[in-house]
This record gives C-alpha cells, structure tokens and sequence, in this order.
C-alpha cells in the first residue's frame, strides 16, 4: 500500500494511521517531488502530476511491487488520480481524500472556492514573488494552511508531526517545490485532465472527505467522481481537510473497511 501526503505536509501525516494499516499490509509512505526529504528539480514541468505519478510507480516497482493500493489525500490524491490513468495496470485500488477532480474544480470554479483555495493561485504566480513572501515566515504562511480548510485548530496536529513539517517547509528548496506544484497544475494539469476526461478508472475506489471541510461546504464530492470512477464507494469522516490528523482512527477504520473487501 502506498500513502502520499499533501500540501503543505510530508509523510509524516500517516504517523497515527500507518501503523494501523501495517497490521495487515506492507505500508510505503513517500514524500512528493518537491516535498520533505524528496527531490526538488528546477522548473515547473517536473512537477506535473504525471511526474510525480511516475516517480511513485517507479519506487514501488524499485521495492519489488508491481501491483499495489495506492491512497492520496490533498496532492498525493491528485497524484493518485493520475497514477491511476497513467498507469492502471498497477493499481489494486484508488483511495482519493477531500478533494474534487483538478480539472472540475478549476473549469467551474465559484468564488466561494476561489475564496477558500485561494492559495493555488497565489502559489502559482510567477517566481520568486510567492516564495519570497512566504520565506518571511513560513510557520506563519503554512500554518494559516493549516487551520483554513474547516474545522481545524493547531492543537489537532501531533507535536512531532508539526516539528516535522516545520522542517520541512522552512527549507528554501521546499518553498519552492511547492510552488512549482501549483504553478504546474495551471500550467499542465488542467489541459493533461482535459485529455483524460472520457477516461474511467475501473479499479475498485474510495473517496473519504471531511464532513465539515471547505470542499464538502462547496460540493457534492462522492457526485464529483462519479463519471471518473466506475467502482466507486464514498464516506465523510468527522473533521475538516486534515480529518486524517482530527480523526485518525475513523481514517483507519474507513480504509481497512475498504481495502479488505477488495
């Protein structure tokens, strides 16, 4: 089973899940191009979601498997999603967490979501003008990311994974990794999903989202995957974007459900 993170973590979000899953899988959780400990190219086209996609398909085959789960949440979802286009040969299952289709939320974006996502766009301006402004202060920056999103306080986050994530994002390099992740998806993703549109996932897939976040205020999210997934089941947890960190256990119990009837 492969985990990937989103923005603005690392894998250090798995921390309480993990070893949950571990009980009855083998458990790879990576950090994105771009992310904590990973790679950080120059540019913007390395950070496509296919890239990305294709760096998690080829450390999987490096570790012996072929096959595998693979669950995103936030980017790793996107990521996901496109590993599952890319490459559905090798999926077992999709497990994708609160987000909607990349391409249907930019293509018919409202301004209550622009509003509450504002910062794929602010990311996405031209270097070195975000990253300047984030270099500042990133605890300050990051952290508002944090708390955003629904129903979120700092205290929800375990100590440790914060100093990880601090670390992290504190790093120039990760700055700028992170921007170029956003800058790509106006740039790449959205005309690569437009390709896509009339292709289906057919492995079995799960689609978990906070009860109380941004997205599910803004949309129905099981409809939204609806025409991308032919097997598709849906579930809130209670939380918001990072019900992963509010509601580990329920995250647990929502993937074993899944992946054991797989």
């Amino acid at each position: 089973m492969l985990l990937l993170h989103g923005f603005p973590q690392t894998h250090a979000m798995w921390h309480a899940v993990a070893p949950v899953l571990a009980r009855q899988f083998t458990v790879v959780a990576a950090d994105l191009r771009g992310y904590g400990q990973s790679s950080k190219p120059e540019g913007t086209e390395p950070y496509s979601f296919r890239h990305m996609a294709a760096d998690q398909l080829a450390l999987m085959a490096s570790l012996g498997f072929r096959q595998f789960h693979v669950v995103g949440h936030d980017r790793g979802g996107r990521t996901a999603h496109r590993l599952a286009l890319d490459a559905p040969e090798a999926l077992q299952s999709l497990t994708v967490m609160d987000i909607v289709p990349t391409h249907l939320l930019l293509d018919e974006l409202s301004k209550d979501v622009a509003a509450a996502y504002y910062h794929w766009f602010f990311l996405a301006q031209p270097a070195p003008f975000p990253e300047t402004l984030i270099g500042h202060d990133p605890d300050t920056y990051f952290e508002s990311c944090l708390l955003g999103w629904g129903a979120a306080r700092l205290a929800d986050f375990d100590p440790a994974a914060l100093d990880a994530y601090r670390q992290a994002w504190r790093e120039p390099d990760t700055i700028r990794g992170m921007c170029a992740d956003y800058r790509a998806t106006l740039q790449l993703d959205f005309d690569l999903d437009a390709a896509d549109l009339s292709q289906q996932v057919t492995a079995p897939a799960l689609v978990l989202y906070g009860a109380q976040g941004a997205m599910a205020q803004a949309y129905d999210i099981p409809r939204t995957w609806q025409p991308r997934l032919t097997q598709v089941q849906a579930r809130p947890i209670q939380g918001g974007h990072f019900f992963i960190d509010q509601n580990p256990g329920a995250t647990a119990d929502a993937l074993l459900a899944f992946l054991t009837g797989v």
